[in-house]
């Protein structure tokens, strides 16, 4: 893209959403100029959500990660798959619902928020998320209970995810066995479903048009953005390098090297 339409692009964008695995952080490691693209945005006036597929860690775990790498955000500017999970189920289901979860604190933490009854036994919904500490047992049972007919619902589809360590198994991989394993294929929350887009839209009071979806991954963050009708940013820092976005089916709109060239290009979009 001519650096013209380049910066006509950016300088027209008033919010955005934002992935970060791999975009503002690998694993414990902030990715360098993280905070300050964050700041940038506050100081022009671009509002902005942090949306990640990750369903582990609640809103403040996150806040608390975050501060922990000298970033700076608050638990309203984080949507996670989990919340995104519990407020599709809210749309569905009474409080009340017996569910059976395989996931982490995060997963919980919002399905008990939202007023499910978590258990394990009978249940009317099998709802499973990355669980680092999943066992054959667990697994098990949940692909019993989506036989028994329980509605298989998967936060997210990211069969791997960047840590500091290398790329790593994600709860796709999980949903995989289990769709193996009951030939049911699970209802789908997050990236590249567009029902994260579309809360994140709303927290934010932000139109499609003018609204950038940030993300590292060409399958979900890119792919959500394009269904939900956003412009859409691609990093290399994470998931995704150059080469695989040569080759893909998916194109974003814009690329940058990292967080930091996207900082520098949209700083000189709006200063001229």
């Amino acid at each position: 893209m001519h650096t013209t339409q380049l910066h006509k692009a950016l300088a027209a964008l008033r919010h955005l959403i934002i992935d970060m695995d791999g975009v503002l952080y690998l694993g414990s490691q902030a990715i360098p100029g993280t905070a300050e693209f964050l700041d940038f945005l506050r100081q022009r006036g671009i509002g902005f959500i942090l949306a990640t597929n990750n369903a582990t860690r609640t809103p403040q775990q996150f806040v608390d990660k975050l501060a922990s790498m000298d970033v700076r955000v608050q638990p309203q500017e984080i949507l996670t798959s989990s919340l995104a999970t519990a407020g599709y189920l809210a749309g569905i289901a009474p409080a009340g619902t017996r569910v059976f979860m395989v996931g982490e604190k995060g997963l919980r933490s919002a399905l008990v928020d939202a007023g499910f009854e978590l258990v394990d036994g009978d249940a009317e919904y099998v709802v499973v998320g990355m669980d680092f500490h999943v066992c054959f047992d667990r697994l098990r049972d949940a692909a019993l209970r989506i036989r028994a007919g329980a509605k298989f619902i998967g936060t997210n589809p990211d069969r791997t995810f960047p840590s500091e360590i290398g790329i790593v198994p994600g709860c796709g991989s999980l949903l995989a066995l289990l769709e193996a394993a009951t030939d049911v294929k699970p209802v789908i929350i997050g990236k590249p479903e567009t029902a994260m887009v579309e809360q994140a839209l709303a927290k934010l009071g932000a139109e499609a048009a003018t609204t950038g979806m940030l993300g590292d991954r060409l399958e979900t963050d890119i792919l959500a953005g394009q269904r939900a009708g956003l412009p859409t940013l691609l990093v290399l820092s994470g998931v995704t390098k150059r080469e695989m976005w040569a080759e893909s089916e998916i194109q974003p709109d814009l690329v940058f090297d990292d967080i930091a060239h996207l900082h520098r290009v949209w700083q000189e979009a709006l200063d001229g």
